[in-house]
């Protein structure tokens, strides 16, 4: 006589896009048991080899997995739409730094990191790549909100409220790590802000920890045509190649925005196994430019997707990246082939996992991994008909159509809302911030 296998829950899906491997499974049933993905089965054979404590049936949806926001600056969510239609330049100096010289502090992190999780994990978002400072308030942050996070730990070389030089950003970064080690959906990268504002001895000692303690050096690089103008002018090579001296980069190293870069670097990038993150409406908001995510791409270079903060780009928003990822490259190319809707698919699941070395857990559909689920209807008026999953996903459906997510097997967002967070309570504190900042 055949036993069922008792498991925690049953997800039954019109369409399951594992990402990994590749192609859609039709009326198919995703097993969960202990955070884990045990099975992807028959709806047939789930009832016959599974009974589960709880049943989910999805009969307009695609379940896919869930999407990662490889680069955001969460806190920044408070100051969004603050200053708008600026460059970066004086957007960074005029606008934003002396902002944050006032603002920042444990309880403005904390109160906009929970803000921007509640966007994300509604818009089907549930693993983070976090950079900002008062990486623990954060923490406590993504912890409560139960979404999975990479937290950066930033480094400058001046002082903001948060630390007065390198050395002090570094120490406050360590013992952030150290409080969180226990905690199972955080994880710790080092995160200089950028080359041109963080100096060579400083980087030395990056490398150094680096190599040390195992971290993954994340930083904002090439993003602009000054930025590597000046570079040369001052140094004679691009900001990467100065990395590359320094020994900063290799495969844990993730270039962001990576805009304006020439052959030798898209060759560093590529013979180094590097990682990209790509951010296309930030970059498009700043007048940044348009990254050359098809060449690096065609040199197997691994690109994900990020929305940087919502203070430079208003959405942390995922779908709508994927969406612009796509569109950028086939105009930018004039090949309406580039990128398509399969590879941004797996630019903002896949692809971002790997980027923060978390591919072995997340970022597909496939047995032994955490189930980290995003369930999309496709059962309204402005996305039907529909012919190809994937394809609606990245041009029709938007985050807007994101029913329900997973992280871990927790149900976090169920049928639109929210399950670990006080929605009105966030409201409130958004409300009492603006009128603080304003």
């Amino acid at each position: 006589m055949h036993n069922p296998r008792a498991v925690d829950l049953r997800i039954d899906a019109r369409w399951i896009i594992p990402v990994e491997p590749a192609g859609t499974l039709t009326d198919h049933a995703l097993i969960v048991d202990g955070g884990r993905i045990v099975a992807l089965a028959k709806s047939a054979d789930a009832d016959r080899d599974y009974a589960a404590a709880a049943r989910v049936t999805l009969s307009d949806h695609v379940l896919i997995p869930g999407l990662v926001n490889a680069h955001v600056h969460a806190a920044m969510t408070l100051l969004r739409g603050v200053a708008d239609d600026v460059p970066l330049k004086p957007w960074l100096e005029v606008e934003i730094w002396p902002r944050e010289g006032r603002l920042v502090a444990p309880d403005f992190v904390y109160d906009g990191t929970l803000l921007g999780a509640a966007e994300m994990l509604r818009g089907g978002v549930t693993c983070a790549n976090d950079m900002y400072f008062f990486p623990d308030a954060a923490a406590r942050a993504y912890e409560q909100a139960g979404m999975r996070a990479m937290l950066g730990m930033p480094i400058l070389d001046f002082p903001t409220p948060y630390a007065a030089d390198a050395d002090a950003y570094l120490a406050r970064g360590l013992a952030a790590r150290d409080a969180f080690k226990h905690a199972s959906r955080l994880s710790f990268s080092l995160a200089p802000h950028a080359p041109y504002t963080v100096s060579d001895a400083t980087w030395n000692t990056i490398v150094m920890y680096a190599r040390q303690l195992d971290l993954s050096i994340q930083t904002h690089v090439a993003e602009t045509k000054a930025e590597v103008d000046e570079a040369r002018a001052a140094t004679h090579e691009t900001p990467l190649a100065r990395l590359d001296r320094l020994g900063a980069t290799g495969p844990t190293f993730i270039a962001i925005h990576s805009v304006h870069l020439d052959a030798g670097d898209i060759d560093r990038l590529a013979t180094q196994g590097c990682h990209v993150v790509h951010c296309p409406g930030s970059n498009m908001k700043l007048a940044s430019g348009i990254a050359p995510i098809t060449s690096l791409l065609a040199r197997n270079i691994n690109v994900a997707l990020g929305s940087d903060g919502a203070a430079s780009n208003n959405r942390l928003d995922i779908f709508g990246e994927m969406r612009l990822a796509s569109l950028l490259a086939k105009v930018s190319t004039g090949n309406a082939a580039a990128v398509p809707a399969p590879t941004a698919l797996r630019m903002a699941t896949l692809n971002g996992a790997a980027a923060i070395g978390l591919d072995a857990e997340i970022g597909s559909l496939e047995v032994g991994k955490q189930a980290d689920l995003t369930a999309v209807r496709i059962g309204s008026v402005e996305t039907l008909p529909m012919f190809d999953p994937a394809s609606h996903l990245v041009n029709a459906a938007g985050r807007e159509h994101v029913s329900d997510v997973w992280v871990a097997g927790a149900r976090v967002v169920d049928d639109g809302r929210l399950t670990t967070l006080d929605v009105a309570a966030l409201e409130s504190r958004a409300h009492a911030w603006q009128q603080r900042i304003a």
